[in-house]
C-alpha cells in the first residue's frame, strides 16, 4: 500500500504544523486509500475534499470548485454556511416573475441539481412534477428549487419551462456554484432535501421520490434499513453497504429481515451521528427478484438464502457470512469485525 499512496500522493505529507510526514510511515501506520474513500463518500475523480485536520470533519466537499471560484482564497476556511445566506437572493418562476428567496422560509424545500441534456435529469423531472403537485396538494408546505446544470440559457429556458417550481438565475453562476459547493454535488440528477429550518433531511432525493409515487413518506426521513430495489441500488455504489439476501417467496421474510438489522443499524447511525460523521455502512434486505439476482451474479454470490454480506463495490470486495440462521447476535458481530478491520475480504 506505501507504494499507491506514494504514487498518488507523492513522497512527503506536509502537516498543518509544517512537519514533514513520510507517506511510507503513513501506509505503515495502517492508512488507506480505500478506506478514504469511503469515509469520504468519493465516487468521481479528480476529488478535493478540504477537513479539519484537528478532528477529521469535513469542511467542504467540492474543493475543485472552491479553487475555481476563490482563487485568492479570501473565503479561507471555505466552511459550510446555512442554506438561507446560501441561497440569498432573486429567484425565478417560469413565467419571468421573481421572488427574493425568503419566500422559501417556513418550507420543505427540495434542492434540485439538473440539467435537460442529461436524459436520466429529464426521466426524474417528469415524475417530481407529479409529486410536487400531491404534496402541495395534501397541504403541505413545500418549494423546489432548480439549480441549473445546463450549457446554456436557452437550454436553461426550455428545460424550467416544464417546471412549476422556482430557480436560480441562469445567470447568478456564483450563487449555482456556491449551492454546488454547500451540497458536494458530484452527479446528477440530485435532490437534497431541507427541512423547514434549511438542514438536510436526505441527500437521496431522487430514490425517495422513484420509491414513494404517491408521496405518503414525505419529506423522506431516511429509513435505517432500505429494501434493495432497481432506483436505490446506485447506493450500493457510495460505500460498504451490509446486504442480508432472503428469501421473498414467503411474504413476510423481507420485513422480518428488516426488524432483525433495523436495531444495529440505528444504532451505528447514532454512534456517528454524535461524532458529526456519516455512517461507514448502508443497509439493505434483498429479495428474490431481477435485481438480487444481477447483484448476486456480479458479485458472484452463492444462491443460499438467508446469507449475510457486506459489499465495498469501490473495493471491489466483499465479506460473506452463509449459515442457517440469522440472528441479531451474528449481524452485531459480522458488523463490528468488519468495521474493526477483523475480516478478510474476497474479491468481487
Amino acid at each position: 500500500m506505501a507504494g499507491a499512496l506514494t504514487d498518488v500522493l507523492g513522497e512527503v505529507l506536509v502537516a498543518a504544523d509544517g512537519e514533514e510526514v513520510a507517506v511510507s510511515a503513513l501506509a505503515a501506520r495502517g492508512v488507506s486509500l480505500l478506506k478514504l474513500w469511503n469515509k469520504y463518500r468519493v465516487s468521481n475523480i479528480p476529488s478535493l475534499i478540504f477537513i479539519d485536520a484537528s478532528t477529521g470533519k469535513v469542511v467542504c466537499r467540492n474543493g475543485l470548485l472552491v479553487i475555481r471560484d476563490d482563487p485568492e482564497g479570501l473565503e479561507f476556511p471555505w466552511g459550510p454556511k446555512p442554506f438561507s445566506e446560501v441561497v440569498a437572493g432573486p429567484l425565478l418562476r417560469n413565467n419571468g416573475q421573481t421572488l427574493d428567496s425568503s419566500a422559501l422560509e417556513g418550507s420543505h424545500v427540495g434542492v434540485y441539481f439538473s440539467a435537460h441534456w442529461c436524459p436520466p435529469c429529464r426521466s426524474l423531472t417528469r415524475v417530481l412534477v407529479e409529486s410536487y403537485r400531491k404534496i402541495k396538494e395534501a397541504g403541505q408546505k413545500f418549494e423546489i428549487l432548480f439549480v441549473s446544470a445546463d450549457r446554456s440559457e436557452d437550454s436553461f429556458k426550455q428545460y424550467f419551462s416544464e417546471m412549476p417550481w422556482v430557480a436560480v438565475p441562469y445567470a447568478d453562476e456564483a450563487r449555482r456554484s456556491r449551492l454546488n459547493r454547500l451540497y458536494g454535488i458530484q452527479g446528477i440528477p440530485t435532490l437534497i432535501v431541507l427541512d423547514c429550518k434549511g438542514e438536510v433531511i436526505t441527500r437521496q432525493g431522487r430514490v425517495e421520490v422513484l420509491n414513494d409515487v404517491e408521496c405518503r413518506e414525505f419529506p423522506w426521513h431516511p429509513k435505517p434499513v432500505l429494501e434493495l430495489t432497481d432506483s436505490n441500488a446506485v447506493q450500493l455504489n457510495e460505500g460498504p453497504c451490509l446486504v442480508l439476501f432472503v428469501d421473498s417467496e414467503d411474504d413476510g421474510e423481507s420485513e422480518a429481515a428488516k426488524q432483525l438489522i433495523q436495531p444495529i443499524a440505528e444504532k451505528i447511525i447514532a454512534k456517528y451521528k454524535a461524532k458529526e460523521e456519516e455512517a461507514p455502512l448502508l443497509f439493505f434486505v434483498a429479495g428474490e427478484d431481477d435485481m438480487t439476482d444481477s447483484l448476486r451474479d456480479y458479485t458472484n454470490l452463492p444462491e443460499a438464502a438467508p446469507l449475510l454480506t457486506i459489499l465495498d463495490m469501490s473495493a471491489r470486495a466483499k465479506y460473506v457470512m452463509d449459515v442457517e440462521e440469522i440472528t441479531p447476535e451474528i449481524v452485531e458481530a459480522f458488523v463490528s469485525d468488519f468495521l474493526a478491520d477483523k475480516l478478510k475480504p474476497e474479491p468481487i
